[in-house]
């Protein structure tokens, strides 16, 4: 059996980090909570990202971002409709 080990302090393999990835943990950050790998002498964190930029993490979905923009767009498209609709941004007084 071949073992290459990530983090040495903890005993934490390459194949454990990648099944932490797979399970969501997607910075060393995250992989450390799941494994301890990276919270004694972190001389492994370069090697944990490594792991995690070469695929080891899925990817996250793109549809959330998408939801917050189009809401956003959405709501500028209001506030200029409302501008054009009075003349001036709602809450200002006239002079």
């Amino acid at each position: 059996m071949n073992r290459v080990y990530v983090c040495s302090c903890f005993g934490i393999t390459e194949k454990q980090v990648r099944e932490h990835a797979e399970a969501g943990a997607c910075t060393p950050r995250q992989i450390a909570s799941a494994s301890k790998a990276g919270t004694d002498c972190g001389s492994c964190v370069r090697s944990i990202q490594s792991i995690l930029g070469r695929g080891g993490c899925p990817r996250r979905e793109l549809s959330a971002p998408a939801a917050v923009s189009a809401t956003a767009v959405e709501t500028a498209v209001a506030q200029a409709a409302a501008v054009q609709a009075v003349g001036r941004p709602a809450g200002l007084e006239a002079a």
